[in-house]
């Protein structure tokens, strides 16, 4: 994901109210967030479709990461080669 500009991506809700079309239009160009302010405090985070989809499939990946580490901790995982084998016979198949 892109990192905030801290100088461009902030702005007031009713900045965003006002322009809302352009923020949409910069969003999908640069792919930042842009953060929205509420009374000069951090109040949302809007995020492009495909950041955000990306975003959810790393999250998906570092909890499968984190499952598979606590099976192998707890010697319910299996071997490599077991592995490979598992998956040859089903391409095989």
């Amino acid at each position: 994901m892109y990192r905030i500009n801290l100088v461009k991506d902030i702005h007031s809700l009713s900045e965003f109210r006002a322009h809302a079309t352009s923020f949409i239009k910069q969003l999908r160009k640069n792919k930042r967030p842009l953060v929205i302010t509420q009374h000069g405090k951090t109040s949302a985070i809007i995020l492009d479709v495909s950041e955000y989809e990306n975003l959810l499939e790393q999250i998906d990946l570092v909890e499968d990461i984190r499952t598979a580490r606590k099976e192998i901790k707890n010697e319910k995982g299996i071997s490599h080669d077991s592995a490979q084998k598992i998956l040859m016979d089903r391409l095989d198949t």
